[in-house]
C-alpha cells in the first residue's frame, strides 16, 4: 500500500487530496513557495517543505520535487491540476526514481497532449472528431486554403494548448491572416512549441465532458457527464452534472463513446474526454484531459464516489472497485469556481487580503477552498480562491440551492465572482436549462449587478451608531 505521497501542487485542489490522504490513512507532504508560506495547503500536510523564494519557478521543477519525494521518504505523487500535472516529464522522473505517479503513463499524457495526435487516436477509433487538419500547419497559406475548404468560422488552435489558452476564432480569411502569427507566438511562449492546427469552429455548442476511470487491469468506467457549457472566453465558470440538457440516450451514447476513447489509448487513473454537442445534437470530440479536473466535485456529488481516492487505489496497482453498472447517479450537482475576479471590471484579478471570510452550509452544499480570515491571495497564480458545489434532487432545487448558498457565502476585502453568478442564475434562460457556449458574451447585462449590503452588516453599522449616539 501507498503509505506516504507528495502533493506536487498549491491552493484548493492540494488541500483536496490531502483530504483523501487523511481518510485513506496516507501521510502527505506540501511543498511551498515563499508566497505560499501561510497557505492553507501547508498547515493541513502531515509535513511541508519550502521550495524556493521565486513563486512559480520551484512549483514547475520536476526533477527537485522528485528528489524531495523521495527525500522525504514519499512512494507516490499527486500533480493536481495545472502546473506538472499534464508533463510527462514528471511522470517519467517519477518513474525512473522510483515513485508511483497518480495518474496515467507517460506516453499517454504526451499523445494526448499533442492535439493532432489525440485526433488521430480518435478518428481511428471510430470517435467523431470536428471537420479539420490532422497534422501541423506548415504556414499561414495552408491554413487558408484548409478554412476555404471547410468553411468558415474556424478555429486556430496550438497544437500542445490547454486551460483555453492559444485558441482564436477567424471568421473569415482577414480573420485568419491577422490571428496566424498570434495563435503561433501565444503557443510558443505559454507552451514552448509553435506548432498550430485548424478545425471547423462549432459555432454555440454545448459543452458536454465524461469522467472516465481505468484502471491496470483492463477495466474503464464512465461516471456520467458534466455539463461546462456556462464559461467565458474558453474558460469555464459555472460546472453542471449531469448535464440539464441530455436525453437518457444521447446521456448513455456518450458515456459509452467516452469510454472507448479511453480503452483506444490504454487510459489508466482518472481522466475528462470533452465534447461539442452541436445544434443537430451531433457529438464531436474536443480534447482529452489527462488528469484531475477541477470540475471533478460534482460527478463526486451526484456518484458518491471519491475519485481522488479512487486515483491513489489505481496508482498502487487495485482493480477498480466498482463496475458500470453499480454506477448511479442521482439528482444534479453544480460548481462554482469562486474567483477573486472583478466582473465589472473586466474580470479583472482583485487580490490581496480577506479580511472577513464566512463559508455557506446547509443540506447538499461543499466548499473545497483554501481562503480563510486573513489570508493574502498572492498575485502569482490562478486568480480562484475556492469552489463553491451544491446538490440538490432536481433542477429547480440545485439552482434555488445555488442562489441561497451564494447569498451564504461572504468575502470581504476582495472582489469575487459572487455576485455576477448569483445573477446568472436568476436568468430565466439558465432557469429552463437550455444554454450554450454563448450565454456569456449573450447576456453582458448580468454584470451590471447591485452589490447588496448584507443584513448582518446594515445591524452592525446600525449598533455602531447606536453606540455612539449614546457615548457607550
Amino acid at each position: 500500500m501507498i503509505k506516504k505521497i507528495l502533493v506536487a501542487n498549491r491552493g484548493e485542489i492540494a488541500v483536496r487530496i490531502i483530504r483523501a490522504c487523511r481518510e485513506l490513512g496516507i501521510r502527505s507532504v506540501a511543498i511551498y513557495t515563499d508566497a505560499d508560506r501561510h497557505a492553507l495547503h501547508v498547515k493541513k500536510a502531515d509535513e511541508a517543505y519550502n521550495i524556493g523564494s521565486d513563486p512559480v519557478v520551484g512549483y514547475l521543477n520536476a526533477h527537485n520535487i522528485v528528489n524531495l519525494a523521495v527525500a522525504s521518504g514519499c512512494d507516490a505523487l499527486h500533480p493536481g491540476y495545472g502546473f506538472l500535472s499534464e508533463n510527462p516529464v514528471l511522470a517519467e522522473v517519477c518513474g525512473r526514481r522510483g515513485i508511483k505517479f497518480i495518474g496515467p503513463s507517460p506516453a499517454v499524457i504526451r499523445q494526448m497532449g499533442d492535439k493532432i495526435q489525440a485526433r488521430q487516436a480518435m478518428i481511428k477509433a471510430g470517435i467523431p472528431v470536428t471537420p479539420g487538419s490532422d497534422h501541423n500547419l506548415e504556414d499561414v497559406e495552408e491554413a487558408r486554403a484548409l478554412a476555404n475548404k471547410i468553411g468558415y468560422p474556424v478555429m486556430l488552435k496550438a497544437t500542445n494548448g490547454g486551460g483555453g489558452r492559444g485558441i482564436r476564432r477567424c471568421d473569415s480569411e482577414d480573420d485568419l491572416l491577422k490571428n496566424y502569427e498570434r495563435v503561433v507566438s501565444e503557443a510558443s511562449k505559454a507552451f514552448g512549441k509553435p506548432e498550430v492546427f485548424i478545425e471547423k469552429c462549432v459555432v454555440n455548442p454545448k459543452h458536454i465532458e465524461v469522467q472516465v476511470i481505468g484502471d491496470s487491469h483492463g477495466n474503464c468506467i464512465h461516471l456520467f457527464e458534466r455539463d461546462c457549457s456556462i464559461q467565458r472566453r474558453n474558460q469555464k465558470l459555472i460546472e453542471i452534472a449531469p448535464s440539464p440538457q441530455l436525453s437518457e440516450a444521447q446521456r448513455e451514447y456518450i458515456g459509452k463513446l467516452a469510454v472507448r476513447a479511453a480503452k483506444a489509448v490504454g487510459y489508466v487513473n482518472a481522466g475528462t474526454v470533452e465534447f461539442l454537442l452541436d445544434h443537430d445534437n451531433q457529438f464531436y470530440f474536443m480534447e482529452m484531459n489527462t488528469r484531475l479536473q477541477v470540475e471533478h466535485c460534482v460527478t463526486e456529488t451526484i456518484t458518491g464516489i471519491d475519485i481522488v481516492q479512487e486515483q491513489i487505489r489505481i496508482a498502487d496497482g487495485q482493480p477498480l472497485q466498482y463496475k458500470q453498472d453499480e454506477i448511479h447517479h442521482r439528482g444534479y450537482a453544480m460548481e462554482f469556481r469562486i474567483n477573486a475576479e472583478d466582473p465589472q471590471n473586466g474580470f479583472l484579478p482583485s487580490f490581496g487580503r480577506i479580511t472577513r471570510y464566512y463559508a455557506p452550509g446547509g443540506p447538499g452544499v461543499r466548499v473545497d477552498g483554501a481562503m480563510y480570515t486573513g489570508y493574502t491571495i498572492p498575485p502569482y497564480y490562478d486568480s480562484m480562491c475556492a469552489k463553491l458545489i451544491v446538490w440538490a434532487l432536481d433542477w429547480h432545487s440545485v439552482v434555488e440551492r445555488g442562489l441561497r448558498s451564494l447569498d451564504d457565502m461572504l468575502v470581504y476585502g476582495v472582489k469575487t465572482t459572487i455576485p455576477y453568478y448569483k445573477e446568472i442564475l436568476r436568468n430565466d434562460e439558465f432557469r429552463s436549462g437550455r444554454f450554450n457556449t454563448g450565454f456569456v458574451e449573450a447576456h453582458p447585462e448580468l454584470i451590471n449587478y447591485h452589490v447588496r449590503r448584507p443584513p448582518e452588516l446594515t445591524a452592525a453599522a446600525i449598533a455602531a451608531a447606536l453606540a455612539a449616539h449614546l457615548g457607550m
